[in-house]
């Protein structure tokens, strides 16, 4: 059986049938076009999200351990519905420019900041999030690296970087 080729920058994909090649092709195109905006989208809406619900006592999930947490981080000097304000306001910022793509360096340095904020509590409340295997607690923190990886794609592109297969990758 004959094989087609896929024509992609810098290396070239062998298909069996000229149609799979042409899908693949335009799938190459969309990804190149609009997965970038998308992820920043979606990390800008989950941001927004989480951020807003912090402004209304009782309603986030996360409440309680990010107030802990910037308590904990500041030694004190910040603490208690302060905490969750400052979490609120810092999430909905990074939110908004994300979704808006407007002065997305600016977010993307103060979720550099944030992310720190984020991931504290695997080491500074592993007993809670960790008593027995992960609590539900312990889950919702670690799903947070995933949004760490988002962010660090989403950084890359703002500042110039564009996706490359690594060698060998097929």
């Amino acid at each position: 059986m004959s094989q087609y080729v896929a024509d992609r920058p810098g290396r070239q994909i062998h298909l069996p049938k000229p149609e799979l090649a042409t899908t693949v092709g335009q799938l190459h195109g969309l990804l190149e076009r609009y997965s970038i905006a998308l992820l920043r989208i979606s990390l800008g809406l989950v941001f927004l999200g989480f951020g807003i619900l912090k402004f209304f006592p009782g309603l986030s999930p996360a409440e309680d351990i990010a107030a802990a947490t910037i308590e904990r981080l500041t030694f004190g000097v910040i603490a208690g519905h302060h905490a969750v304000l400052m979490t609120a306001v810092v999430e909905t910022f990074i939110g908004l420019t994300l979704v808006t793509g407007r002065f997305v360096r600016l977010g993307l340095v103060v979720l550099t900041g944030a992310l720190v904020g984020i991931m504290s509590p695997l080491v500074l409340f592993t007993d809670q999030l960790f008593p027995h295997g992960p609590s539900l607690m312990g889950q919702y923190v670690v799903k947070d690296i995933i949004l760490a990886a988002g962010a660090m794609v989403v950084a890359a592109s703002a500042l110039g970087s564009r996706l490359r297969p690594e060698d060998g990758e097929d």
